[in-house]
């Protein structure tokens, strides 16, 4: 991400570096994703200390995290809390007037607070409903995402980045000033209502460690895991290039964007064991 943020210049990208405009899908678009899945996977592991904790330990692990990260996301969006105003550095208010005359406001979503969003409703869920629970919600959470952009986006295009149903909640409740303005209209990829399915690939990321956890450094794990990944992946991508669900967006994380993102940690992980279990069989090659 350091050099998809720093390029050195903008007219000269590799194309893998850079996000896609907004349907289709690019290695760029696959690392935030992938946070979300490993937050998930991490979350198999501390799940059962905070269940033996009972439920006042949990809330307060998980609200005391969740308030954490988003507010390093918020402070890292506020900083350096000065700005030029003329020839002097004045304070950053939580909103000004701009030198055009526009009024902007510190964004208050970004990647850090949509990790802090996913990571709180995604402990809630698998703490109170379970693994069994969790797929049912994840699949409601899914199907009634693509349905809500369907029903309530912009009939001509409801897939499009101005059709999008989202952007009006996140105007009426976050107020146009605090919405990331990078793609030329008010408009936050990291929005509220986004952020529904962002949630299902942090408890698919648990999902994945907790059968890891069950089943062990087994074949039969690397095989199970391989054949769910490469049926979430050719779902994902059939949903996508059909009619059924729409095209994936990479910006607007739609519900069948998540099911290729879902499916191909899982294929990564079975790669990373299968050439470890290589390397480690080889006398000339040590593997950590």
């Amino acid at each position: 991400m350091i050099l998809v943020n720093n390029p050195g210049s903008w007219s000269h990208i590799f194309t893998p570096l850079e996000h896609a405009p907004w349907h289709g899908c690019t290695p760029t678009d696959l690392v935030f994703p992938f946070f979300l899945f490993a937050v998930g996977n991490a979350l198999a592991f501390v799940m059962p200390r905070l269940e033996a904790g009972g439920d006042g330990a949990f809330w307060r692990k998980v609200i005391k995290r969740f308030v954490l990260i988003f507010l390093i996301g918020l402070f890292l969006n506020w900083y350096p809390f000065v700005r030029w105003e003329g020839d002097a550095l004045v304070g950053r208010g939580w909103e000004y007037v701009n030198n055009r005359g526009e009024v902007i406001g510190v964004r208050i979503l970004g990647v850090l607070q949509r990790i802090a969003l996913c990571y709180l409703f995604a402990s809630i869920i698998i703490y109170y409903f379970k693994l069994r629970g969790a797929m049912l919600i994840s699949f409601i959470l899914l199907t009634g995402y693509w349905l809500l952009c369907f029903w309530l986006g912009d009939p001509s295009d409801p897939y499009s980045m101005k059709g999008f149903f989202g952007n009006a909640v996140d105007q009426a409740i976050l107020g146009t000033p605090h919405l990331y303005r990078g793609e030329g209209v008010p408009f936050d990829p990291e929005g509220i209502m986004s952020t529904i399915p962002a949630i299902v690939q942090v408890i698919f990321g648990y999902m994945v460690g907790n059968y890891i956890q069950q089943k062990g450094k087994t074949q039969e794990m690397l095989n199970n895991l391989f054949v769910a990944a490469t049926i979430l992946i050719t779902i994902g991508f059939n949903l996508e290039g059909g009619t059924y669900v729409g095209p994936s967006s990479s910006n607007n994380a739609g519900s069948e964007t998540y099911l290729p993102c879902c499916g191909m940690p899982n294929c990564q992980n079975c790669l990373d064991n299968l050439c470890k279990a290589f390397l480690a069989s080889s006398p000339y090659i040590a593997c950590p």
